[in-house]
């Protein structure tokens, strides 16, 4: 049997060392950090304890953007805005049944740094009338993204910091230790929704001091020590 189009190329995010990594799912998490939370309007929870459930929410595989590329401006919004977050991707199927913090850190093959690009004025209109706020989220060149990292060249990623420059000036800055669900907790509460499996990327969550991106402005985004990620934003 033979397909009735060609078949769309895998989008692949470059690994450092010359390999790449095909991605199947996009994972986003919401409202991972306090101060993030607060700017949103949410009340942001006092300790693990009242944290309750994470929010979820995905981009397409073919949102990625790579090799520092160019990211034209989206169609159907007048207020971009960008949200520095740590990436991780899954080198290997999830378990059946709920994953221990073992278990859920060992799926992590390598990790990076991204942008969640929001059409933050559809995201603001869907939530208003308590409708589904996917085109505020999931559209074309959405999820730019650095190389990854090996997780063994990255080290321990609780003592990284995320930061966003915008046009040579700092916009966010975040430190891990500050997220209110870690990797391992993350990848738990994932694998409790949807079948876990290697070539899915998890954006993180962003720290507070999201802003708008306009055309011609230039970002640089970094986990420090570990990747970085630069580009333009385009009319």
């Amino acid at each position: 049997m033979t397909d009735i189009i060609p078949a769309p190329p895998i989008p692949r995010v470059p690994v450092r060392g010359g390999a790449t990594f095909p991605v199947r799912r996009i994972f986003c998490v919401g409202r991972n950090f306090a101060d993030h939370a607060r700017e949103m309007g949410a009340t942001a929870p006092a300790s693990k304890a009242e944290r309750g459930t994470p929010v979820f929410f995905h981009k397409p595989a073919d949102a990625i953007v790579t090799g520092d590329a160019d990211v034209p401006y989206p169609p159907g919004t007048r207020d971009l805005h960008h949200e520095v977050e740590l990436v991780v991707a899954l080198g290997q199927d999830a378990p059946k049944g709920p994953l221990s913090r073992e278990q859920a850190q060992a799926l992590v093959i390598a990790c990076g740094v991204g942008l969640d690009l929001t059409r933050r004025d559809l995201q603001g209109a869907a939530k208003a009338k308590g409708l589904p706020w996917d085109t505020g989220k999931g559209f074309d060149y959405s999820a730019p993204v650095s190389e990854l990292v090996p997780v063994a060249e990255a080290g321990v990623l609780e003592d990284r910091t995320l930061t966003l420059q915008v046009n040579g000036q700092t916009r966010q800055h975040g430190a891990l230790t500050d997220l209110i669900w870690d990797v391992p907790d993350i990848l738990q509460e994932l694998s409790m929704l949807y079948a876990l499996k290697a070539g899915d990327l998890v954006f993180m969550g962003t720290p507070a001091g999201v802003a708008a991106l306009v055309p011609g402005d230039t970002f640089v985004a970094t986990l420090d020590g570990v990747a970085e990620l630069r580009g333009r934003i385009t009319g």
